[in-house]
């Protein structure tokens, strides 16, 4: 029986970096529209509508703000994961399943670039 491959190629490698580089560029830029969407107190001219209204509008405003702080702290997340994906790849630990240390398949990689579980270990995890 042929014994399976214990890490992915240089080459290989090469292009996972270039993913998920691509994919740290695009994500910054994201956090940084959240953030500057959470920073910008845009006042809609509700200080001469009736009181009621005005609470409407408060209300939904810490709700959104609530929701940005939400969406920044994933985004962050995300963008942490995928520069310990560019760890790995220097380290050519990339790609290895921390639980079974097998391969995690390609079609997976691709999708979910930071993934340090294969499919078989996630599904354990259930």
């Amino acid at each position: 029986m042929a014994e399976e491959r214990q890490r992915y190629s240089d080459a290989d490698l090469k292009e996972f970096k270039e993913l998920i580089s691509a994919k740290i560029e695009k994500a910054e830029k994201d956090l940084a529209l959240i953030n500057e969407n959470f920073v910008n107190d845009q006042n809609n001219g509700t200080d001469d509508t009736s009181p009621t209204f005005k609470a409407f509008e408060e209300g939904a405003e810490t709700l959104s703000k609530e929701q940005n702080a939400i969406l920044a702290g994933r985004q962050e997340k995300f963008i942490r994961d995928l520069k310990h994906a560019l760890i790995r790849i220097e380290n050519k630990t990339y790609g290895i399943c921390r639980v079974t240390g097998k391969l995690i398949p390609k079609e997976r990689l691709k999708a979910v670039p930071h993934a340090t579980l294969s499919i078989e270990a996630k599904n354990m995890q259930r």
